[in-house]
C-alpha cells in the first residue's frame, strides 16, 4: 500500500495550508473536507493524482 503523508504548514499570520500526498481522487477530497472542518477555503489546487481513477476494489484496499 502507498504510503500516505498530509502537511499542514501555518504562517506567521495564521494562514494555513493542507498538503496530501498518496491520496487520489475522491479520497483526496474527503480526506482534505475532514481537516477543513467548518473553516473557509481561499483556494483549492488539485494535483494530477487527483484526477486519477480509483477503483472499488483500491478504495476498500486503502481503509485497511
Amino acid at each position: 500500500m502507498k504510503q500516505k503523508t498530509v502537511v499542514i504548514e501555518i504562517d506567521e499570520h495564521g494562514n494555513s495550508s493542507l498538503d496530501l500526498e498518496g491520496f487520489q481522487g475522491s479520497g483526496c477530497s474527503a480526506v482534505a473536507k475532514d481537516f477543513q472542518g467548518r473553516d473557509a477555503v481561499r483556494s483549492v489546487g488539485n494535483k494530477r493524482e487527483f484526477y486519477v481513477q480509483v477503483t472499488a476494489t483500491t478504495q476498500e484496499q486503502e481503509r485497511k
